[in-house]
């Protein structure tokens, strides 16, 4: 590559890390994976403020309420984007919350059928965790600590369960041992990337507003299906795009080399893909919200 190239690729990447203010710039130094990290989850979390019903808001604020009853005082729990981040500070309380890392992620190998509920023994994967919390919230006759405990994991896994790597794998961890750089980069893995880097970029580069009130239409169009539809999803787009673009080949054909490096084009062209799949995140995320804390029947699961 001459010095020019090596120049244009790291002018797009430091724009993308400047528009991000700043926040980017944590992806560039190893840390536990935790889907989208806090700058995605907090801007799912705002997405679907701006588009949930008054009434739901103020069911919302009257558990967040209840914080104290929690006893995670080191895990703050007083907003719905800190709701979208509490799930995973509190996992690292390994003796009290650890039984709880399995349900952050559901994965199907890409090279294999998807099915929504294998590698979920007891309910312990993120599909079967967000039908659970789904319902303990619009149950109104739990205290309400459990419904606001209900309520951070629902909004996080819904999260979760949008990011690709969550939910397709070629044995790899979603991408954890599959080392890659993200343009000139270097020293990173593929769920780091598509957990905050790419998504962080996608965040803050989008046209028009990504956090805003969505029209009718555009809610009819993203934010319909149930957690099984939209785990296919994230296996179909890490099957499609993460593992094929990443390596320039089918994924399915063969092994893959341990490492890769993303090109500012495959960047690019991940952006619309990431974009999307936060804002299916905040719309269906507010869809679950306005359905817990509206009057009716509780909420059945997709498979008992």
């Amino acid at each position: 590559m001459d010095n020019r190239a090596i120049r244009d690729r790291a002018a797009g990447l430091i724009a993308g890390l400047a528009a991000a203010g700043g926040l980017v710039l944590a992806a560039l130094v190893p840390a536990p994976a935790l889907a989208w990290g806090g700058f995605g989850h907090r801007t799912t979390a705002k997405i679907a403020l701006a588009n949930i019903k008054p009434e739901t808001l103020r069911g919302i604020e009257r558990l967040l309420a209840h914080e104290k009853r929690l006893g995670t005082p080191e895990c703050t729990l007083r907003s719905l984007e800190d709701a979208s981040t509490w799930p995973d500070c509190v996992r690292r309380m390994r003796w009290r919350w650890g039984y709880t890392a399995a349900w952050h992620y559901r994965t199907t190998p890409i090279c294999e059928a998807y099915e929504p509920w294998t590698n979920c023994s007891g309910g312990n994967c993120v599909t079967a965790q967000i039908e659970r919390n789904h319902r303990l919230l619009a149950d109104e006759s739990l205290p309400p600590h459990i419904r606001l405990e209900a309520l951070a994991f629902l909004v996080h896994f819904v999260g979760d369960i949008h990011m690709p790597l969550h939910s397709g794998d070629k044995g790899d961890r979603g991408g954890n041992d599959r080392k890659a750089s993200y343009g000139i980069v270097p020293n990173m893995n593929l769920h780091w990337i598509w957990d905050g880097a790419l998504a962080e970029r996608a965040i803050t580069s989008t046209e028009r507003p990504i956090v805003r009130r969505y029209s009718t239409a555009e809610r009819a169009e993203l934010a319909g299906g149930t957690a099984a539809d939209w785990g296919r999803e994230s296996w179909e787009i890490a099957r499609d795009i993460v593992y094929r673009k990443s390596f320039d080949r089918d994924p399915c054909a063969g092994d893959l080399p341990g490492e890769t490096a993303l090109t500012q084009e495959d960047i690019v062209e991940a952006i619309p893909v990431s974009q999307r799949r936060i804002r299916q995140a905040g719309l269906r995320m507010a869809r679950l919200l306005d359905e817990a804390f509206a009057p009716g029947p509780l909420p059945e699961p997709e498979r008992n």
